[in-house]
């Protein structure tokens, strides 16, 4: 499901204050491209954390919230389940078969399968 939300970028020494009216969210960013990142992290990681917890993930109630004259509003899009699918971090179990002597080779060498295959289908898939 894909929401859309206002934010407020108010400058601040370090970059960006960024501010999330309708979810009482706030993060920061370097810049207003790290800040809209930092953004859509925050609102998919809260979107996700009340869908965990049974709450409801509310609509935006104005998409022109009020700001100050050095402030920047624009809008963030999220998609909660992408985002969960993307950030879900628990691992399940694949068996695979490789040739003996490769697996002899790479035990000697003390190789992590696991890692080396995240490695290989994140290439694969060209996923950063």
């Amino acid at each position: 499901m894909k929401y859309v939300y206002p934010v407020i970028l108010t400058p601040s020494k370090c970059g960006y204050v960024v501010s999330v009216p309708d979810l009482e969210v706030d993060t920061q960013g370097s810049d207003i491209a790290d800040a809209l990142y930092m953004a859509r992290d925050a609102i998919g990681i809260w979107g996700i954390t009340q869908q965990d917890h049974g709450r409801e993930i509310p609509v935006v109630t104005n998409l022109k919230p009020q700001c100050e004259e050095n402030e920047i509003v624009t809008l963030v899009d999220v998609d909660f389940d992408a985002y969960r699918v993307r950030h879900e971090n628990r691992s399940i179990r694949k068996n695979l078969t490789v040739p003996a002597w490769l697996n002899d080779i790479a035990e000697k060498e003390h190789v992590n399968f696991s890692h080396v295959l995240q490695q290989g289908l994140k290439q694969h898939l060209n996923i950063n």
